[in-house]
């Protein structure tokens, strides 16, 4: 018994010893699990999916947000758009345009959201008409009817490259509309309406319809602002750098992707959207594959001259009211070399 007695304080710290080696070993192996874990994200559409988008579906689809760490979902917006979710911290990321986001900046407290990428260069957007009607050029617009979206900013700009062409805007007939069949439109109700040239354009020409079209930047360099573009939640984004980055970084490789393989790259979408006309897709990244990078230094690069001009534009205009300062509302800081 007296062995005993002197024996049990030694068991005891025995027993304390292997407990907290225990401990240790449950804490490394959480550690280790925490460390594997992906970090869930989410990221909302401008609209429904389309081959702007195509890069995000590649990256997804080849598991590369997966090897940054990332579990990315991708949602379509609500009705106020994605800036607002975006805003909320409800979606950390979203798609959406330089021009539509500027009321959003020009306010005593401007939106919480960042510009972090372009994902076309340029702004691949005009008018189009049917061919013979003498709207190859912004002129030509007079007399004739313009499906009208009634946006302020729209309009300013159609009746900017009106007027640069040598046009009396006040004849430009704008009806009312939203058409959802573009050519149903033009062979009834309407000579012209704004598309973007890599969606509606390329339609035009899969559907063998003869049409005349010019881009808003060929006429005012000014309007070559960028649309669309990737934005972030700022407050996610100042605690989430490395988080940011590895987005980039894996979004960056996707549409890379679509650039060298654009075929494959259409039937990643088509996946994703089975809704999608087949022919449509694989025409229209046809055409997007020289739009992602174009002459940008480097994929997602936005330059400050181009943003400011557009925006102090707009400001100039009386299309904001409040000015917004120079290279406020986006960054390059976070975008892979």
């Amino acid at each position: 018994m007296k062995n005993m007695k002197k024996l049990l304080p030694l068991l005891l710290l025995s027993l304390l010893f292997l407990a907290a080696c225990g401990k240790e070993e449950a804490a490394s192996g959480d550690a280790a699990q925490g460390e594997g874990e992906l970090m869930p994200i989410t990221l909302v559409l401008d609209y429904t999916p389309n081959t702007n988008h195509t890069g995000l579906y590649v990256a997804l689809d080849k598991g590369y947000y997966e090897e940054e760490g990332l579990e990315l979902s991708i949602i379509q917006p609500p009705e106020d758009g994605a800036p607002a979710l975006v805003a909320s911290g409800k979606a950390q990321l979203g798609v959406d345009y330089q021009d539509t986001i500027a009321a959003g900046y020009a306010q005593e407290n401007p939106l919480p959201v960042t510009n972090i990428a372009a994902l076309l260069q340029h702004n691949t957007s005009g008018i189009i008409s049917l061919a013979g009607g003498g709207m190859d050029r912004p002129k030509g617009l007079e007399g004739k009817r313009y499906a009208t979206w009634g946006i302020e900013t729209e309009q300013a700009i159609l009746k900017n490259v009106v007027e640069t062409d040598g046009g009396d805007f006040t004849k430009v007939e704008l009806v009312p509309s939203n058409i959802t069949d573009v050519f149903t439109g033009l062979q009834t109700d309407i000579d012209a309406v704004w598309i973007f040239e890599g969606w509606d354009g390329v339609a035009a020409e899969l559907k063998g319809i003869d049409t005349d079209y010019f881009a808003f930047k060929d006429i005012n360099p000014v309007f070559d602002y960028y649309t669309p573009t990737l934005i972030a939640n700022n407050d996610f984004m100042e605690e989430n750098p490395q988080v940011i980055e590895a987005f980039l970084r894996a979004t960056k490789r996707g549409y890379e992707d679509a650039i060298a393989d654009p075929k494959a790259a259409a039937q990643v979408l088509l996946a994703a959207a089975p809704e999608l006309d087949p022919a449509l897709v694989e025409a229209s990244q046809e055409y997007l594959k020289d739009e992602y990078i174009a002459d940008a230094p480097r994929w997602g690069e936005i330059d400050p001259a181009r943003w400011n001009a557009f925006y102090s534009w707009l400001y100039e205009e009386g299309l904001i009211t409040k000015e917004i300062p120079e290279d406020f509302g986006f960054t390059n800081e976070f975008l892979p070399e």
